[in-house]
């Protein structure tokens, strides 16, 4: 990620502010939010569709997937979850 990078609109693809990297639709809505500690994601993250609605969280552990992972419907319903160790999916629910 380049600290610089917009889209053709001028909406800023990505934003720091502290430890905290926000991710951005073209439209300016948030994409994903999250812990970025040295270049690496880390922790809680959470990812949105365009219209607001939570699409899936899950935390990071060193730049890979940890921990479960829950995804979500359009009208938030849960979907499913998966478990991640290491970056690796060990085990998922429906």
């Amino acid at each position: 990620m380049k600290k610089d990078d917009v889209y053709n609109n001028g909406q800023k693809v990505s934003e720091m502010a502290g430890e905290i990297l926000t991710y951005y639709y073209k439209s300016g809505k948030i994409k994903a939010r999250g812990n970025c500690i040295n270049e690496k994601f880390e922790g809680k993250w959470i990812f949105y569709k365009e219209n607001g609605v939570v699409w899936q969280e899950g935390n990071f552990k060193n730049n890979k997937k940890e921990g479960e992972w829950k995804r979500y419907s359009e009208n938030g319903e849960l979907e499913y979850h998966v478990a991640f160790k290491d970056g690796k999916q060990i085990h998922k629910h429906t």
